[in-house]
């Protein structure tokens, strides 16, 4: 329970201090990364504890539960809390190292991070709404980040049309109360099967709507190209790497804990969606020229193939789901970070990450895409389909490395050694996590078995 709680209060007291103070000195930055990277070991604890001795759970202050905050960490809420603070650790590294630019930076970072691991650590919806609007409200600021025009009109499209996603999750919140009077996670879960099937219909319909506009899944995606395209890259990698994680946790954590019967009629329609927003994403990421224009196409075709696994179902597509979108988060972190960068150790990252979004090993975007093929080995046309993603993937990342390293279109000064030694790690794990998958493999395994889905 320490490590549970630390996760939480270190990176929400350092981001109330920090917020305050003026984060473009250097000293205030690091400050913020030591932060992240005390949530980030927390988490780490936290995550062997989980591993080994099974759930952790408890509510703040003793408090009866119903009025505190009702802590859970199971293997899926804990592998996607410390994919994102891994996903923010990165970016703001980056960040203080090329110079933060507004003096809230590293403090908004830290509420994010603390949004974040909240929404996957609680065990109560209403808390779950509560973090989650700590982090939408912390990333709205964020998407402001640069100040000019561009990423100001960026910023307002985010805020509206997420707004608008988080008024549907209120009224969904809503209708769960109304129907099973608990928002206990566990409590919702139990009662489920007893609530009129037009009306948890209309629930399910509702989150999901919610979360695929936080994911920018197709047709809920025309805010992010131009999110992800006018902010600076450390704040596309925190939304891409952190944020939109949140999508797809809640559509797993509702979906296939709360509401599995209404998931299991929805599973086709999941998969026609999931299929569009691969295709679409992919032959609109060829037609662009840029980095960040093709990684922000990228990002609607890749989470179709997430919503296809989950979809599918059971283990093995649940299992899928969970270790796409964690090799999707390392890929949107890697990628976006470089976008700008010049210098010797660049080309050989972004070939890196390129490849792995196209599924090609070593890299660990080929591990993903193996477990894809697993999920949909009883249907033909899904592996046809995910042939046709794959290969789009291929000519998109390989079109924008052409462009930009072979014929030197990608300008601007060197970047510095510590920032492309920086995405060289980042670089490495993407290709430990293919040389060496049982880990990442193991964990998938262990979080999807926290979702009792169909088999419930």
């Amino acid at each position: 329970m320490t490590a549970l709680a630390l996760s939480l209060v270190v990176p929400w007291a350092a981001g109330i201090v920090l917020v305050i103070l003026d984060g473009r000195r250097r000293l205030v930055g690091w400050l913020a990364v030591a932060a992240l990277a005390a949530n980030l070991a927390a988490l780490v604890v936290l995550a062997v504890s989980v591993l080994s001795d099974g759930q952790v759970a408890g509510t703040t202050g003793d408090w009866p539960a119903g009025v505190g905050i009702t802590l859970r960490a199971d293997a899926l809420g804990v592998l996607f809390a410390l994919l994102s603070s891994l996903a923010l650790l990165a970016a703001t590294i980056h960040e203080v190292l090329e110079g933060v630019r507004e003096r809230v930076f590293p403090g908004l970072v830290l509420l994010l991070a603390t949004g974040l691991t909240g929404v996957f650590l609680t065990g109560d919806v209403f808390n779950f709404y509560v973090f989650f609007e700590l982090a939408m409200t912390a990333s709205y600021v964020l998407a402001t980040y640069g100040g000019a025009r561009r990423e100001l009109g960026g910023a307002l499209v985010f805020t509206m049309v997420n707004l608008l996603g988080t008024f549907v999750f209120l009224l969904s919140v809503a209708g769960l109360y109304h129907v099973t009077g608990t928002l206990s996670m566990a409590e919702v879960a139990a009662r489920m099967d007893g609530v009129e099937a037009n009306a948890a219909l209309l629930i399910a319909v509702g989150f999901f709507i919610a979360f695929s506009v936080k994911l920018g899944l197709f047709p809920f995606h025309f805010w992010l190209p131009t999110v992800y395209t006018a902010t600076p890259p450390a704040v596309a990698a925190i939304l891409s790497g952190g944020l939109a994680n949140i999508g797809v946790y809640g559509v797993l954590r509702f979906g296939g804990e709360l509401l599995p019967r209404e998931l299991e009629l929805a599973a086709t329609a999941m998969i026609v969606i999931g299929c569009a927003s691969i295709v679409y994403g992919g032959v609109l990421a060829v037609s662009r020229r840029t980095a960040s224009e093709m990684l922000a196409y990228s990002a609607i075709g890749q989470v179709g193939y997430v919503l296809v696994a989950i979809g599918v179902g059971g283990p093995v597509g649940f299992g899928a789901a969970i270790l796409y979108t964690v090799v999707n988060a390392f890929n949107k972190t890697l990628l976006f970070l470089t976008a700008g960068m010049r210098g010797a150790l660049v080309g050989a990252a972004f070939a890196v990450g390129a490849l792995s979004v196209a599924g090609v090993p070593p890299a660990a975007g080929f591990v993903g895409k193996l477990e894809m093929f697993r999920a949909a080995s009883d249907s033909p046309a899904l592996i046809v389909l995910l042939f046709l993603g794959g290969a789009l993937s291929l000519v998109y990342v390989l079109q924008v490395y052409q462009y930009d390293f072979w014929r030197g279109e990608r300008t601007g000064g060197r970047s510095g050694w510590p920032q492309q030694a920086l995405i060289a790690v980042l670089a490495l794990l993407v290709l430990a996590a293919g040389l060496w998958p049982e880990p990442l493999l193991a964990l998938s395994q262990d979080a999807a078995a926290a979702l009792p889905g169909r088999d419930r």
